[in-house]
């Protein structure tokens, strides 16, 4: 399962709203090689499934990853940390045994 806290939920509609975004619309999660850790996070919205997706609606907001991405995903929590220091989205992923300094990226 993939979780959305609401800090995220609400970010999410108001990004989807300002960009005039249907109902159609996701969020598309996935971990790609790279950043200083060795996996990076990837986010956007999409509005095609593709085969082998992982589907997840929590608090409103639908959530989507591919299989391989999941492995590392597994139960993790989109947040977003707004204010001074904010960073924008946050992904708490319990199974990261290390990130690095900016939150960019993680290993496992």
């Amino acid at each position: 399962m993939l979780f959305v806290a609401d800090s995220a939920k609400t970010q999410v509609s108001r990004i989807k709203e300002s960009e005039n975004l249907t109902e159609d619309y996701f969020i598309r999660v996935s971990v790609t090689s790279g950043g200083c850790s060795g996996l990076s996070y990837k986010m956007d919205f999409d509005n095609e499934l593709q085969e082998n997706d992982q589907v997840f609606d929590d608090n409103g907001v639908r959530i989507v990853t591919d299989l391989k991405s999941f492995l590392y995903l597994c139960n993790t929590t989109l947040e977003f940390s707004g204010g001074l220091n904010g960073k924008g989205f946050v992904f708490n992923n319990p199974n990261a045994s290390r990130e690095c300094g900016c939150g960019e990226s993680f290993a496992v």
